[in-house]
């Protein structure tokens, strides 16, 4: 395999690119100028087995319906044995557009209008607004933060519950914390979706992306086998080989009561995936593509420490410790200004577009989101910025 070269620029503009192409609509920063670290993809090419796959799709020429996916099935089971040590089948496997798609099936097949899901904030907030535009309402459970890192209370938050929650979803690596969670900390999840009678939803996305030197990420099926009457796991290869356009991802139950009402919502929505996801999605998860994640990750593990060293140095910023993930996380409480005034210095001063933390829900109103999946020289060159906008606090 040919080694990637993540420091290539490549230019994304005018390419229906929704983090650059969207940058001045949604920001006011023109992305000839400013730096797109919003939305969660990467600025890299996936592996060249993903290209060929296209390739060879294209070359044929004809587009019709899919079928005979079996290929697409078998690559899905290969790798969560190989890299994650997770034997399933491939009658297990739903298909949806993406995770945010598999997210609203699940919310739609396993509640009524009113009912109450249950998120830890601040988390990804592709859950919320899918949530909310169906009807059903948030209970949050707020993230404490102990030495820095996210953790659970479980104490507080059986008080917060209003008899009306059906679902819990976990997000496990946690975005936007790069959290890791322990399999102690699993097992507490399990422990409280029984007692509460609640389906666990456990969106694992990020699953491929942990940093070195941080603990294994444990997949909750694994941790929790005896939670499988009322467990889904969410995964994707979008995430991880940056193939997100392909918009495909894979609903995961063991259970075939459970499994069975997830598969009639999607009929009923007519739901199936695209020819080409089925493609790039078999051809990412092979052993080349696994080659090329272990190069990725380390790589992205570098943009961390120089992102976080640079940041960390700026008094009253503090990015998170990440464990998972390729977003930093970054609470700036310690300047003294308010959300607006900080956020306005790194659009403006900054020409920086970077996710505002009250998006999150609870506990995200002192933060922004950086994407840090992106050319080291952007990653110095964002630091760079930011700690000229912020200078007069040094």
């Amino acid at each position: 395999m040919t080694k990637p070269d993540f420091d290539e620029i490549i230019d994304r503009i005018g390419t229906h690119c929704s983090k650059w192409d969207d940058m001045d609509s949604a920001y006011g920063i023109s992305p000839q100028d400013g730096i797109a670290m919003w939305v969660a993809d990467m600025d890299f090419r996936p592996p060249a087995s993903v290209q060929r796959a296209v390739e060879a799709m294209a070359a044929h020429g004809v587009y019709g319906y899919p079928g005979a996916n079996r290929p697409y099935l078998d690559a899905i089971c290969w790798w969560m044995e190989n890299r994650h040590g997770w034997q399933i089948e491939p009658e297990w496997i739903l298909t949806a557009h993406g995770l945010v798609n598999a997210t609203a099936i699940c919310v739609d097949a396993l509640t009524e209008p009113g009912d109450a899901v249950v998120l830890m904030t601040p988390v990804y907030h592709g859950f919320a607004r899918v949530i909310r535009a169906a009807g059903r309402s948030i209970t949050e459970f707020p993230l404490t933060l102990r030495d820095g890192l996210y953790s659970m209370d479980w104490d507080d938050w059986a008080t917060r519950l209003t008899g009306r929650e059906k679902v819990m979803v976990l997000c496990s690596p946690h975005n936007p914390g790069g959290r890791v969670w322990t399999r102690a900390e699993l097992a507490e999840v399990a422990a409280f979706c029984e007692k509460h009678d609640l389906v666990l939803i456990s969106d694992e996305v990020h699953h491929d992306l942990v940093m070195p030197g941080a603990a294994a990420h444990v997949q909750t099926a694994l941790a929790t086998p005896e939670l499988a009457s009322r467990l889904i796991t969410l995964t994707a290869a979008t995430k991880t080989f940056n193939i997100a356009g392909a918009h495909i991802g894979n609903i995961i139950i063991s259970d075939e009561a459970l499994r069975d009402r997830i598969k009639q919502r999607m009929m009923a929505l007519g739901i199936s995936p695209g020819l080409f996801g089925l493609g790039m999605v078999a051809a990412a998860y092979s052993p080349e593509g696994a080659e090329w994640v272990d190069q990725l990750v380390p790589y992205l593990a570098g943009n961390r420490q120089i992102f976080d060293e640079g940041v960390n140095a700026i008094p009253g910023l503090r990015s998170m410790p990440l464990q998972a993930t390729y977003l930093a996380w970054v609470d700036f409480s310690g300047t003294g200004m308010t959300a607006d005034e900080f956020t306005a210095r790194v659009k403006q001063s900054a020409r920086i577009a970077a996710n505002e933390g009250a998006t999150f829900g609870t506990g995200g109103e002192s933060f922004l989101r950086f994407n840090l999946a992106t050319p080291r020289a952007r990653v110095i060159e964002a630091v760079d910025r930011l700690q000229r906008a912020f200078g007069d606090l040094q």
